[in-house]
């Protein structure tokens, strides 16, 4: 069955030139998950699809309560709210329709931890929230398992893929460190539930990290080995290397692990550079900054992608633009545990590709990607003393087409042959009033708040509509993620201290 929806303006981000700008009164027509047309929308495009496709298109999104709206033929199509196209006025949301959101970079297994451990760096953070918490799941499963009548994980997934359909994200990077690269199962079933799309970074430490996640790269391959043979041929599923940091995983470690990538032509995505004290660390333990490190070891290629990587020399800068590596921002974390901020805008005049995520819920408390956007816009204007850069297209494209593009997606934009993911943005909240074609780009940057998202499709499939997520029991979610919120904070109350992590690896 073709799908369309139609909505007041239209922001396609496409690569022709018909594409490129936003449309008034605008429409996509899919067909199961590929898109087959994007463009204005009139009477005689609906008379040429009505002809065409013979009643086999249903509208998305009518309004219940409309009563010029009539053919309710089948439950489904009431519940879903649609309606076949027919010559009748087609339903327009008052709304922006646009690509879903890309996310290069985050941690699924933190949802349950916003608002732990915070006013303290990087690996204080890590070592009292992230790695506490997930040694808290770990060391408790059967029991919780059996108190919630499912896996514990599996719930922190479910939470964390709602977390970025509610912001509008179709797609992101998952980065699976410390216990939760052991779960990876979980990761992927409640994603195939949801409906968004995953790029899984199977996480490795093998030094300088808490001892009970210690690996070898034996076992790191054949982690990667068991999940690629899992899901090699499942559909918006990638498994790819994702070892946690430069400090964390030593030479023999990051060569097979970019060998198994190479072998298996995926992507290669880690931490670098993202705290200063770490950084400095580094630096002084083995006589090269992380980058310089990783280059020497020739990891750096098109394929790389380096999440943070705020503290960079000129060197550094020359090197990742020489390798093509790419960067994925992430201001809010990167504030939020003053880490700092990258060069961004020396890194794209070096011609470094640069994204912007939102990382995990532990570190930026949650999924809201066009404040991260605007976050990364301000900062820079602010910094540089320059209004004019980092502009509200340019940074809704490193939300978008940019990450598209990093992480190999048909996805970023709304084109003929694309996938079909896309979100619509309600227009009938009072900080979206007035928006019209001139302003309706800086709009989605600096008016919205980034709650606004009202519908989002992924793959063609309908999986949020008003803001309430399809066939979906949000209600126990969230009550059984406050029952692992609750015995965690018991957990940390006497559970011993965790302190081997990178900087803090010799402190008592």
């Amino acid at each position: 069955m073709l799908k369309l929806i139609r909505a007041k303006f239209l922001v396609p981000l496409g690569g022709k030139s018909d594409l490129q700008n936003p449309i008034e009164d605008g429409y996509v027509l899919f067909e199961e998950s590929k898109i087959l047309e994007v463009g204005a929308f009139d009477h005689n495009v609906q008379k040429r699809i009505v002809s065409r496709y013979a009643g086999q298109v249903n509208v998305i999104g009518y309004d219940p309560d409309d009563d010029k709206i009539e053919e309710l033929n089948k439950e489904k199509e009431k519940k879903l709210g649609c309606v076949k196209l027919n010559s009748k006025e087609c339903y327009c949301h008052q709304g922006i329709l646009l690509p879903g959101f890309i996310k290069a970079h985050g941690h699924d297994h933190e949802s349950p931890i916003i608002g732990i451990e915070r006013d303290v760096p990087l690996t204080t953070w890590l070592d009292n929230a992230v790695n506490l918490f997930t040694q808290y799941i770990n060391n408790n499963y059967e029991r919780l398992a059996n108190d919630l009548g499912e896996s514990p994980n599996y719930y922190c997934y479910l939470k964390s893929r709602l977390d970025d359909v509610y912001y509008g994200i179709t797609s992101s990077m998952v980065h699976q460190c410390n216990y939760a690269k052991n779960h990876t199962d979980d990761l992927v079933r409640a994603n195939k539930e949801v409906g968004t799309r995953i790029t899984v970074a199977v996480g490795a430490q093998d030094r300088n990290f808490y001892k009970e996640m210690l690996d070898t790269p034996s076992k790191a391959i054949s982690r990667l080995d068991d999940y690629l043979k899992k899901y090699n041929n499942k559909s918006r599923i990638q498994i790819i290397p994702g070892p946690d940091q430069g400090f964390s995983n030593g030479p023999e470690m990051l060569k097979s692990l970019k060998k198994w990538s190479l072998d298996h032509n995926t992507l290669f995505h880690i931490h670098s550079s993202e705290e200063l004290n770490t950084t400095n660390w580094f630096k002084s333990q083995y006589k090269l900054s992380p980058v310089e490190y990783l280059y020497d070891l020739g990891v750096l290629d098109e394929k790389t992608i380096l999440a943070h990587q705020v503290h960079c020399t000129q060197r550094d800068l020359e090197i990742i633009s020489k390798t093509g590596a790419n960067v994925v921002h992430n201001p809010t974390a990167n504030t939020i545990l003053g880490s700092g901020m990258p060069p961004i805008l020396e890194m794209m005049k070096q011609n470094i590709n640069v994204a912007i995520a939102t990382d995990g819920s532990g570190s930026s408390d949650n999924q809201n990607i066009i404040a991260a956007a605007k976050l990364a816009s301000q900062y820079q204007k602010a910094l540089n003393r320059d209004a004019t850069v980092l502009p509200a297209r340019q940074v809704l494209e490193m939300i978008t087409t940019i990450p598209a593009g990093m992480l190999g997606l048909n996805a970023g934009s709304l084109e003929p042959e694309k996938d079909a993911d896309m979100i619509l943005i309600d227009l009938t909240r009072p900080n979206l009033i007035p928006t019209t074609i001139d302003n309706v780009i800086e709009n989605l940057i600096w008016a919205a708040d980034g709650s606004e998202v009202n519908l989002v499709i992924a793959g063609g499939r309908l999986i949020m509509r008003n803001k309430k997520v399809v066939d979906k029991d949000t209600n126990n979610l969230m009550n059984n993620i406050d029952k692992i919120a609750v015995g965690f904070n018991q957990y940390r109350k006497t559970a011993p201290k965790i302190t081997g992590t990178g900087i803090h690896q010799n402190k008592p």
